[in-house]
């Protein structure tokens, strides 16, 4: 259980920030930007989540990945262990296969039910589906930026899986979305030349 008895510490003042072991790395590493960029897509899916109504299975779906996107910066932020490398143990908050395997369950639900796309969607829609449509550029934003982090550094592989699938949900539900109320804007190649 996480307790915060004091939110500021003064321990970044000199521009570093500490992992879950201890270890402090610079606030410009690329493994920070990575956490704030999945930190940010939290944000965006929590903005989505706004515009739905609370008791649907939609925002339902947004609270559980908003809940596993805390799981994801945890797992980015903890070195392998030595014993465990990024298996999840008693100290380790680690993506799992069933995570990634709920997601896809999911997109295959709610793809059953949508046409096969037949051009490139434009960002738009209803509001809830404009907005989820940011909130998936940021996912894949994030995706970049761990992709980056773990060029320098070992990273749970399946915490990039879950990043990958996380912006193919967000797609696909934006056109469940979008499908209620008269379907996806496509895009028009050379509409206005």
């Amino acid at each position: 259980m996480v307790k915060l008895n004091k939110i500021y510490t003064r321990t970044g003042d000199d521009g570093t920030t500490g992992l879950v072991d201890g270890s402090r790395i610079a606030k410009s590493d690329a493994l920070m930007a990575a956490i704030g960029d999945v930190d940010e897509a939290n944000s965006a899916i929590g903005i989505v989540a706004a515009a739905l109504a609370p008791d649907s299975n939609e925002a339902a779906m947004l609270a559980r990945i908003q809940n596993e996107m805390f799981d994801l910066g945890a797992d980015l932020a903890t070195p392998p262990d030595i014993q465990f490398g990024f298996g999840p143990h008693e100290m380790a908050l680690r993506i799992v296969p069933s995570q990634i395997a709920r997601l896809e369950n999911e997109i295959d639900g709610m793809n059953d039910a949508l046409g096969a796309l037949k051009s490139f969607i434009l960002p738009g829609g209803t509001e809830a589906a404009a907005r989820l449509h940011l909130a998936r550029a940021v996912t894949r934003r994030a995706e970049r930026a761990a992709v980056a982090a773990g060029d320098a550094r070992d990273l749970n592989p399946l915490a990039l899986n879950y990043l990958n699938r996380l912006s193919d949900h967000l797609f696909v539900l934006t056109r469940h979305i979008n499908a209620a109320a008269g379907g996806d804007i496509l895009w028009k190649p050379g509409a206005t030349r």
